[in-house]
């Protein structure tokens, strides 16, 4: 690891319990670390904070580590294991219900992110915390899925614009929340953005079937399962937030398919989705701060792209993973509407964006009333002119 950064030991500790294998020398250093770490109030609270405090537990005991941590810190990792292994639990109950509904309409559906990982690499003991499921359907099928779902007692989460409506399906990711019950579920129909869907087709069409209590289902295969979930990480960090919790997953994949990982076809597809830099720049942590070893070709294509910045950057979300304020939300909001296909639908989302539903400005703004609500149309109104003028200085 790299020990010239800003870093307090707690926070060295914490970014080495975030893996699943540990050989003899990372076992000796983090031993000595826990042996001397002072302040595990700020540990156990880091790591609540960054969503692995259920397997930093796991491998605290694991490791024969539980004695050198405080018992009131220690009952607040034990406690958010066992949460997570409960929700985990109840999760994926209540997907494997969703997937049966699903499979009476023949569509094929494959999980994604926190469920995905939990079952093909966490060894599904509730090491990987999640609050929703999150789920891949084809482009044709996901509004079929949304209309099942909703007809079993689902409710959607409020579309901003009757004008979004017609065009759900070609904006953002995923559809709009889906809940029932306590329980979250999240259809995504494109995950690389506009102009990648091949390699959304490549995901879907080649992933492995797997089950899931009484049904049947898909995950996708590690390596274009790996860029996706990069992607997923740089959108995060775009809104000024992220995880270890993210960072784990990259680093529990390699460790578990390694080979079919880093190879060749990742470079490959990293430049097919525009990704070069993105990859090159969250590689580097795994490298410098976990101490994975990569191949010479790898580590060429890491510090062709090296920038001081992102490391900085990983530092200051290690330390604040969460409620930044968002730096720049006209990039943000461009690359969002960058990813709508066709002119048509790019109006029609800057409309929808214009004149929100009255519901949606008066839970946006805290409104008690449509009245109250309609003052805010001109705020709003300002406010996209100011994005669209960034935007346009940004060309």
């Amino acid at each position: 690891m790299n020990s010239t950064l800003d870093i307090r030991d707690e926070e060295i500790l914490l970014l080495g319990l975030c893996r699943l294998s540990f050989d003899i020398e990372l076992t000796v250093m983090l031993r000595a670390l826990a042996e001397t770490a002072t302040d595990w109030s700020y540990f156990s609270s880091l790591a609540n904070k960054h969503g692995v405090a259920a397997l930093v537990y796991h491998n605290l005991e694991k490791l024969g580590f539980l004695q050198y941590v405080p018992k009131e810190q220690a009952g607040i990792l034990h406690n958010s294991l066992l949460i997570t292994v409960s929700r985990n639990a109840r999760n994926a109950e209540a997907t494997s219900g969703v997937l049966n509904l699903l499979k009476e309409e023949n569509i094929k559906i494959v999980l994604l992110k926190g469920l995905a990982l939990e079952l093909s690499v966490y060894g599904n003991k509730g090491l990987r915390q999640m609050t929703d499921v999150d789920v891949l359907a084809s482009t044709e099928d996901c509004m079929k899925a949304r209309k099942v779902l909703i007809d079993n007692g689902f409710t959607s989460l409020p579309v901003k614009s009757i004008l979004h409506k017609p065009m759900l399906a070609y904006t953002g990711k995923h559809l709009p929340t889906l809940t029932k019950d306590g329980f979250a579920f999240e259809l995504h129909h494109e995950l690389f953005g506009a102009g990648r869907n091949v390699l959304t087709k490549m995901l879907y069409d080649a992933s492995l079937e797997t089950g899931l209590n009484s049904a049947k289902t898909y995950i996708p295969r590690p390596q274009i399962f790996f860029l996706y979930l990069v992607k997923h990480l740089y959108l995060h960090e775009m809104n000024n937030e992220s995880q270890l919790r993210l960072y784990t997953d990259l680093v529990v994949l390699i460790e578990k398919h390694r080979d079919e990982i880093i190879n060749y076809d990742l470079l490959t597809y990293a430049i097919q989705a525009g990704m070069e830099e993105i990859l090159a720049w969250r590689l580097e942590p795994l490298r410098d701060l976990w101490g994975i070893s990569f191949p010479g070709w790898l580590n060429d294509f890491i510090n062709k792209w090296y920038n001081p910045a992102s490391i900085n950057k990983f530092v200051f979300f290690l330390k604040s993973p969460k409620d930044n304020p968002v730096q720049n939300r006209a990039l943000v909001y461009r690359n969002t509407f960058k990813d709508i296909p066709g002119i048509h639908r790019k109006a029609l989302y800057l409309l929808g964006d214009l004149f929100p539903t009255f519901e949606f400005m008066k839970k946006r703004y805290n409104c008690s009333s449509s009245w109250k609500a309609l003052l805010y149309y001109p705020l709003r109104w300002g406010k996209m002119w100011y994005l669209i003028k960034v935007q346009s200085r940004l060309r």
